[in-house]
C-alpha cells in the first residue's frame, strides 16, 4: 500500500472514531441496544422565523400544557406541543430573562426594568394588559445590569436576582434609584440600589432586599425541599463559578453589593481581603473553571422516578459548553456541600444551555439556548427520557475518612476494587479582587483502601488525608457494570467545606 493511500486510510479511521458514539473507539459494548442515545434522545424545536436570533430568556409551561417562552429581543410566545405551532402572546419587552406562567392567560416576565404581569383579558391568545408588579431596584443604564427570575416559594413569595454593572461600560445621566459613589470602584460594581442582591417580593407586592454578594447570578431556583439556590459566574471575587444556598441577610462574597447593606458607610474595596473573607458564606458547590463549567445558569430539581435514576437531585445549565450539569447535595455540620458531574454532553446537545423546564409528563426536558454575544447557542432542544438505567455515578457522599460512591448499576466482578482505579487531586480557588483564579495548591491525594458492598453498588474510598476548603477532583478509571455497559461519566468534583 502506498503512503498516500495509507494516510487516507488512517485519516478515515480517525474520523470514524471521532464522529462515532463516545465509547465506540474503546471496548465494544456487550449489549449494543443499551447505549446513551437509547436512554436520552434529543430533538430540536423549530423557532418562528419572526423571532430575531432565537435566543431564549425564559421557559415555562402553562396549566393547559402549552410551552411559553420569552426571547431576548422582547417577544413572548406560546408553543402548542401537540400541533407544534407558535403564537405571539406579547412583544416589546426589554431584555426578558425569566418567565413564570400563573395561568393559561397570565404570565410573569422578568424584564430588565421591572417584573411584569402579562394578561390576556379577552382570551384571544394575546396579552392586552402589561402590569408592573415591582420595579423596586435601580437602573443605571449599564449593559450588564441583568435581572433574573422569578421563582416562587411555598408561601407565595417571589425571588429575583440582580446582576452587577460592568466597568466595561459606564452609567447614563438619567438613572433610577439613588447613586452611591461607594459602589463605583471595581471591575463589577453596584452604583444603584440592590445590584448584586437577591430580592424577595411578597404576595402583596412589597419588594425587600434578601441576600447580597452576587456578581452575575444567572440561575435561581428551589430544590425539592424548598431551599433556595443561586448560581454565580466566575470573575472578580469569584475564582471559579459557584452555586450558593441562599439565606436571608447573608453575604456571599462579591463585595460591591455591600454598599446597599443597611448602615454600611465605607468603600468595601478598602477592607482587607481577610476581613471580607470572614464575612462571607461559602458556596455549596464550586464548578471548576475550564475543566468543567465556565458559565452555569438555570437550577432545576429532577422529578423523582420520571427522568432516570437521578430524582431529587439538581440540574444546572451551562452556557459555554454543550452539556448540562448534575448536582448532588448533602448537609454536613449544618451547611450544604456536595458533588457535581456531567449529566449530558454527548447526545447532540448544543451550547448555550440557558433555561430549562420539564414538560407536563416530567419525562421530557426543554432547554432554551442563548449566546448573548458570548459563547453559546440559539433555539430550543427537547431531551426525551426513553426509560432504563444508564451506568453512572449516582451519588458521592462524604464518609469518615473519605468518600462513598454509589453507582446506578452493580459493578462487574473484579472491577473498581483497587486503589489505582480512583485518581484524586485536590485544589482550591483564591478569594481575591482579581478576575478568576488558577487552581491553588494542586496536589494528588492517595487512596489508601477500597471496599465494595455485597451488592457491588457502593464503593468506600479511604483517603490518606481530608482537608476542608478544597475541591476533591476524582477521575474513575474505565470500568463496566455487570451488564457490560461502560461508565457514562468518569470525572466528578466534590466541594469539601466540612469534614465529619
Amino acid at each position: 500500500m502506498d503512503n498516500n493511500r495509507t494516510n487516507r486510510f488512517a485519516s478515515l479511521l480517525i474520523l470514524a472514531c471521532f464522529f462515532a458514539p463516545i465509547w465506540s473507539c474503546g471496548d465494544k459494548q456487550e449489549n449494543e441496544e443499551e447505549r446513551l442515545e437509547n436512554f436520552y434522545t434529543i430533538e430540536d424545536i423549530e423557532i418562528p422565523e419572526e423571532v430575531h436570533l432565537g435566543e431564549v430568556g425564559g421557559l415555562d409551561f402553562m396549566p393547559n400544557g402549552n410551552l411559553v417562552a420569552c426571547f431576548h429581543r422582547g417577544e413572548v410566545m406560546v408553543y402548542d406541543i401537540e400541533s407544534k405551532k407558535w403564537q405571539l402572546f406579547a412583544e416589546g419587552l426589554h431584555d426578558p430573562l425569566g418567565i413564570s406562567a400563573i395561568s393559561n392567560h397570565e404570565i410573569l416576565v422578568m424584564q430588565r426594568p421591572e417584573l411584569t404581569k402579562l394578561s390576556d383579558l379577552d382570551r384571544n391568545g394575546t396579552a392586552e394588559e402589561y402590569l408592573k408588579v415591582t420595579d423596586g431596584f435601580g437602573l443605571s443604564g449599564n449593559y450588564h445590569e441583568f435581572a433574573y427570575g422569578p421563582v416562587k416559594d411555598a408561601e407565595g413569595n417571589l425571588f429575583i436576582s440582580l446582576s452587577t454593572a460592568s466597568n466595561g461600560a459606564g452609567i447614563w445621566g438619567e438613572k433610577r434609584g439613588e447613586l452611591n459613589e461607594l459602589g463605583r470602584p471595581g471591575r463589577m460594581y453596584s452604583a444603584v440600589p440592590y445590584r448584586g442582591w437577591v430580592m424577595k417580593i411578597t404576595p402583596e407586592g412589597k419588594i425587600e432586599p434578601y441576600a447580597m454578594g452576587f456578581r452575575s447570578p444567572n440561575g435561581i431556583g428551589f430544590d425539592h425541599d424548598g431551599n433556595l439556590f443561586v448560581t454565580d459566574n466566575q470573575g472578580d471575587w469569584l475564582g471559579t463559578s459557584k452555586m450558593y444556598y441562599v439565606e436571608e441577610g447573608k453575604f456571599y462574597g462579591h463585595v460591591s453589593s455591600l454598599v446597599w447593606k443597611e448602615g454600611w458607610n465605607v468603600d468595601p474595596l478598602t477592607l482587607p481581603v481577610l476581613a471580607l473573607d470572614s464575612m462571607r458564606t461559602k458556596a455549596a458547590i464550586l464548578f471548576p473553571h475550564n475543566t468543567f463549567s465556565n458559565s452555569p445558569t438555570e437550577i432545576l430539581p429532577i422529578p423523582e422516578g420520571k427522568f432516570g435514576p437521578y430524582g431529587k437531585q439538581l440540574l444546572v445549565g451551562e452556557m459555554n459548553y454543550p452539556k448540562l450539569l448534575r448536582v448532588m447535595l448533602e448537609e454536613v455540620k449544618g451547611s450544604f456541600q456536595g458533588a457535581t458531574i456531567n449529566f449530558l454532553d454527548s447526545t447532540g446537545l448544543s451550547k448555550g444551555n440557558h433555561r430549562m423546564v420539564f414538560g407536563p409528563d416530567k419525562k421530557s426536558l426543554y432547554v432554551g439556548k442563548t449566546a448573548y454575544t458570548w459563547v453559546g447557542g440559539r433555539g430550543i432542544q427537547k431531551i426525551n427520557y426513553n426509560g432504563g438505567t444508564p451506568f453512572d455515578i449516582l451519588n458521592m457522599n462524604l464518609s469518615e475518612n473519605g468518600f462513598k460512591l454509589t453507582y446506578t448499576r452493580p459493578l462487574a466482578p473484579e472491577m473498581g476494587d483497587q486503589p489505582e482505579d480512583y485518581e484524586f487531586v485536590r485544589y482550591y480557588y483564591e478569594y481575591h479582587r482579581d478576575y478568576g483564579s488558577p487552581k491553588m495548591d494542586l496536589q494528588p491525594v492517595k487512596v489508601k483502601s477500597v471496599k465494595i458492598n455485597d451488592e457491588r453498588t457502593e464503593v468506600f474510598l479511604e483517603l490518606e488525608e481530608m482537608v476542608p476548603g478544597y475541591i476533591y477532583d476524582l477521575k474513575v478509571n474505565s470500568m463496566k457494570c455487570e451488564k457490560g455497559l461502560e461508565l457514562m461519566n468518569r470525572r466528578i468534583y466534590y466541594t469539601l467545606n466540612n469534614i465529619l
